[in-house]
C-alpha cells in the first residue's frame, strides 16, 4: 500500500504519554472486525429489503456500502498515519479544522453514538441470551415505579457493561485477551454459517423465487405484490437502506482512538483498517447471499411459518434466526443465538475500549473533567472508563438509545464527510508534513466518498426529517457547552 511498507519504527513498551504499546496488528484486526460484527448482520437485511423490494437491489445495498466503507478506510489511513495520537478522529478533525469542531464531535460521541451503541449492544446481548436462559425476558420486570420498568434483560445489559468496563481497566492486555478470543471466534463462526448455508441450506424454491427475478421487474411473480423503486424513487430507497448496512459495519475506525497503545501505529492502524473493513464487508456481502439462497425475499406479514414471511417479514426481523431454522431446526437457532451471544459480547468490548479513549484525548485539551485525562496503574484511561460505563448503563434504563442511535444517524455521517474532506484540507494548509502512507486513490476515491455519503445525507434530510433534525440539534448543543463549560474545565486542568 504505497509508502506503508517502508514505515519501520522502534516502538518503546511505554509512550511519553504513559499509554502502553501491547497492540499488535493482529490485536488490532480483531478490534477493527470485533467492533463491526455486532447484531446488525442478522437483522438489518429485512428491513433494507422492504425498501428496496428486490434481491438485487438489496445486495447492491451491500455492495456500495462495502465501497464506501473501504475508500472511507483507506482515506483515513493518511490520517492516522500523520497522527498516531490516543483520540482518533477527534485528533484529525483538530488538525484539519479547529478545537470546536473536534469537541462537537467528541461531544456526541460521548452523548449518544458510541454509549449508544454499547447499550444497543448490551440488550441485544441480554435478549439473545434469553433464547438459553428464559429469565432473561423483557417481560420479566423486576421492578416497576409508574411508568417505568426494570427488567432483567435491563439487568444483565448493566452487568455485562460493568464486567467488560472492569476487565478493561484492568490494563489493555486484559481487554485485547478479550477481543482476540471473541473477535476470532465470532469470525470463525460467521466462516461456518456460510459453508453450512451453501451445503446443507440452498432451497430450490427461494433459488427459483429470488435469482429467477433477480432485479424484480415483475415483482408479484417472485411471491410479492410490489414492484420495485424506479429511477430518483429507487436512488432514494437505495439510500435510505443504506444507513442500516452502514452502520451494521461502522466502527471501522475505532482502532485509531488507541494510537498510542499500538505498536508501530503509523502501519498497524492503516493496515488493520484496510484488511478487517475487507474481512468484514467480503462476509457481510456472502452472508446475504446465503440468506437469498434459504429464504425467499418477498412473504406474507401475516405468515407464522418462515419460509412463508421470507426476509422482508421475517420474525422481529431476525433474518439469521429465521435462516437457521430452515436449515437445521430448533438446534441451529439456538447455535445462531450463542453466536449473536459472542458477537455482541465482543463487539461491546471493543467499544468500551476504545471509547474512553477520546474522552481522555478531550480532557488532555482542557475541554473536559481533568480526572478523565488521567491514567491508572495500569496504563488505561480508568476515570474514562467508568464515566462512559455509567452513562451506558443510564441509557439502558432509559429505554430511548434506539431513538437516540436514529436521531444521531445524521450527525455521525456528518462527521465521517467532514474528516475525509480534512485530507483534502490537510493537504493545502500542511503540505510539508510527513506522510507515511498517502490515501489511496487520491483525489478522486476520497472525493466520491464525500459526494456519495453527502448525497445520502441529503435523502435523509428531505426524507427522514424526524431523524435529521434532532441529530444536527444533539450536535448543536456542543457549541454552547464549548464556550461556556470549556473555560471552566480549562481552569480546572491549569491551562
Amino acid at each position: 500500500m504505497q509508502e506503508i511498507e517502508e514505515v519501520r519504527e522502534v516502538n518503546e513498551p511505554q509512550t511519553d504519554s504513559g499509554f502502553k504499546r501491547e497492540i499488535t496488528l493482529f490485536d488490532a484486526i480483531m478490534i477493527v472486525t470485533g467492533g463491526m460484527i455486532g447484531s446488525g448482520i442478522f437483522i438489518v437485511t429485512a428491513d433494507i429489503s422492504r425498501a428496496v423490494v428486490s434481491p438485487g437491489n438489496m445486495l447492491l445495498v451491500w455492495v456500495l456500502s462495502g465501497f464506501l466503507t473501504m475508500v472511507g478506510a483507506i482515506s483515513y489511513g493518511e490520517l492516522s498515519s500523520m497522527f498516531p495520537k490516543v483520540g482518533g478522529q477527534y485528533v484529525y478533525l483538530k488538525e484539519a479544522y479547529n478545537k470546536m469542531v473536534a469537541f462537537l464531535y467528541g461531544w456526541t460521541l460521548f452523548l449518544v453514538i458510541q454509549t449508544g451503541v454499547i447499550a444497543a449492544v448490551a440488550v441485544a446481548f441480554a435478549r439473545f441470551t434469553g433464547v438459553l436462559i428464559p429469565w432473561f425476558g423483557e417481560d420479566n420486570v423486576l421492578l416497576s415505579i409508574f411508568s417505568f420498568r426494570f427488567t432483567s434483560v435491563q439487568l444483565l445489559a448493566i452487568l455485562s457493561i460493568v464486567f467488560l468496563t472492569y476487565i478493561n481497566s484492568r490494563g489493555v492486555k486484559s481487554g485485547k485477551l478479550i477481543q482476540n478470543i471473541f473477535g476470532s471466534t465470532k469470525l470463525i463462526a460467521l466462516f461456518g454459517l456460510i459453508i453450512f448455508g451453501l451445503l446443507f441450506g440452498i432451497n430450490d424454491t427461494a433459488v427459483q423465487a429470488n435469482f429467477s427475478d433477480f432485479w424484480g421487474s415483475s415483482a408479484a411473480a417472485a411471491g410479492g405484490s410490489e414492484a420495485p423503486p424506479v429511477g430518483m424513487a429507487l436512488i432514494t430507497a437505495i439510500g435510505i437502506a443504506m444507513v442500516g448496512a452502514l452502520f451494521s459495519a461502522d466502527s471501522w475506525n475505532n482502532i485509531g482512538f488507541s494510537g498510542d497503545e499500538i505498536v508501530n501505529p503509523k502501519r498497524t492502524i492503516v493496515l488493520s483498517m484496510v484488511i478487517g473493513s475487507a474481512i468484514v464487508m467480503g462476509l457481510y456481502l456472502v452472508i446475504n447471499l446465503v440468506y437469498l439462497l434459504v429464504l425467499p425475499l418477498h412473504g406474507d406479514p401475516n405468515a407464522t411459518d418462515v419460509m412463508a414471511q421470507g426476509i422482508k417479514y421475517a420474525s422481529n426481523d431476525r433474518v439469521a434466526t429465521a435462516v437457521a431454522e430452515v436449515i437445521g431446526g430448533y438446534p441451529a437457532t439456538i447455535g445462531i443465538a450463542i453466536l449473536i451471544m459472542i458477537s455482541t459480547f465482543g463487539c461491546n468490548n471493543g467499544a468500551i475500549l476504545s471509547g474512553a479513549r477520546v474522552y481522555y484525548a478531550i480532557a488532555k485539551d482542557g475541554l473536559f473533567f481533568r480526572r478523565m485525562g488521567s491514567l491508572n496503574k495500569n496504563g488505561v484511561p480508568a476515570a474514562a472508563l467508568w464515566l462512559q460505563c455509567a452513562w451506558a448503563c443510564l441509557l439502558c434504563l432509559s429505554g430511548t438509545y434506539n431513538d437516540l442511535l436514529d436521531y444521531v444517524i445524521f450527525a455521525v455521517m456528518l462527521f465521517y464527510i467532514l474528516t475525509i474532506i480534512g485530507v483534502f484540507v490537510l493537504r493545502v494548509k500542511r503540505p510539508d508534513l510527513k506522510r507515511p502512507y498517502k490515501a489511496f486513490g487520491y483525489p478522486i476515491l476520497p472525493a466520491l466518498y464525500v459526494i456519495l455519503a453527502s448525497g445520502i445525507c441529503i435523502i435523509l434530510l428531505l426524507y427522514k426529517p424526524a431523524y435529521t433534525w434532532p441529530g444536527l440539534i444533539i450536535v448543536a448543543l456542543g457549541i454552547p457547552v464549548f464556550y461556556f463549560f470549556g473555560s471552566k474545565f480549562r481552569e480546572e486542568s491549569g491551562m
